[in-house]
């Protein structure tokens, strides 16, 4: 009988076992699949924060158009939809290269803005089926008048 030798060392005979070269072929898909999904999904969570910083700063903005003739007239903020309306889409305009989709839309009590933003994986987009993701995010704000009474 004979031994058999320790791993990675040669055979008696001068042939290579080649386990070294199975586990390569093995746990590099592996390890590349594990090392796309910490990058992409890292792009994702931040596409997804900057989705929302967009949607609330675009909401914030069309809700400071108030109708000044209303809010002297009854003491109560109302917004002007359609200078509400502008004022989100306007500030999402200002980043073409960030948002793909938005939508804007006001009445008299609050703003509602939607943003999608489309992600291109860096090391996921060589598997077929992974060309692009959408991450979208939406918020609402209201006209508040003013400050902390003491």
């Amino acid at each position: 009988m004979t031994a058999r030798p320790a791993s990675g060392a040669p055979c008696r005979d001068g042939r290579d076992r080649g386990t070294i070269a199975l586990y390569t072929v093995l746990f590099t898909p592996i390890v590349f699949l594990l090392a796309g999904l910490l990058v992409d999904g890292g792009l994702a969570i931040h596409a997804r924060q900057r989705a929302a910083d967009m949607a609330e700063q675009a909401a914030r903005a069309g809700a400071n158009q108030i109708d000044t003739d209303a809010l002297r007239a009854t003491g109560e903020p109302v917004l002007d939809p359609a200078r509400a309306r502008a004022a989100a889409c306007a500030l999402l305009a200002d980043h073409p290269d960030r948002v793909t989709a938005s939508r804007c839309d006001a009445d008299e009590q609050e703003v509602a803005v939607d943003v999608q933003i489309t992600v291109r994986p860096q090391l996921l987009g060589i598997i077929p089926g992974f060309s692009e993701f959408r991450m979208t995010s939406g918020a609402t704000a209201r006209p508040v008048t003013g400050g902390i009474e003491p």
